[in-house]
């Protein structure tokens, strides 16, 4: 793969080694940063998150760390609670007295994160599931459509304009969002085998 400077933003919260190790896998060299003038100047940024959106954007905006994402221009991919980062809200919170309320995210796609409500069927929806392409994109060249990619969440963003792939546990719901130069998936390409390694080969040199 073509060397490119790809930067992992490290807001303090997220799970970033899965996601550098498979990267280092495709022989991509990886920087992780906070630092404005490291995650500018990067070609591709990776928004990873695990955890709360709460936590998160307690962490994000205590380094400092939203105006900055809000502003990138090159290709940024959300990965996990990193997509749902990038919508307008979550419902998603740490505190029993915030749960009624929605947590400001980074306004990068429209939309919200909502309970995924699934029926009798168990929360989280964890394991491998389908995704299918909704819009020919270049981040899911040469993956199969339903191909399975592994998840792990509770909380989902619907369908909407912005869905770039979708997957269905219960409902559908969006399995990958694109606005501009902001991508996010919900399912964590970094667990998912081959089809994962395409599409983060996909992200460094297509998109």
């Amino acid at each position: 793969m073509a060397q490119a400077n790809i930067v992992i933003i490290n807001t303090g919260c997220a799970n970033i080694s899965s996601v550098k190790f498979a990267l280092e896998r495709l022989k991509v060299k990886v920087t992780v940063s906070d630092e404005a003038n490291v995650i500018k100047s990067a070609d591709k940024v990776f928004l990873p998150g695990v955890g709360t959106a709460t936590a998160a954007m307690q962490s994000i905006n205590a380094k400092g760390l939203a105006p900055l994402i809000q502003k990138l221009t090159q290709p940024v991919l959300g990965v996990c609670l990193g997509m749902q980062l990038m919508v307008d809200r979550s419902a998603e919170s740490t505190s029993a007295e915030a749960k009624s309320e929605n947590i400001d995210c980074l306004s990068l796609i429209p939309g919200t994160v909502e309970r995924m409500q699934v029926g009798n069927l168990r929360l989280p929806h964890m394991g491998w599931n389908t995704v299918k392409s909704e819009k020919d994109n270049p981040l899911f060249h040469g993956i199969a459509h339903n191909h399975y990619f592994y998840f792990v969440h509770s909380f989902c963003v619907a369908v909407g304009s912005h869905t770039l792939a979708t997957c269905d546990y219960g409902a559908s719901f969006s399995a990958a969002l694109h606005k501009d130069n902001f991508y996010g998936v919900q399912f964590h390409p970094e667990r998912s085998g081959d089809a994962g390694a395409t599409l983060l080969k996909n992200f460094v040199e297509n998109v």
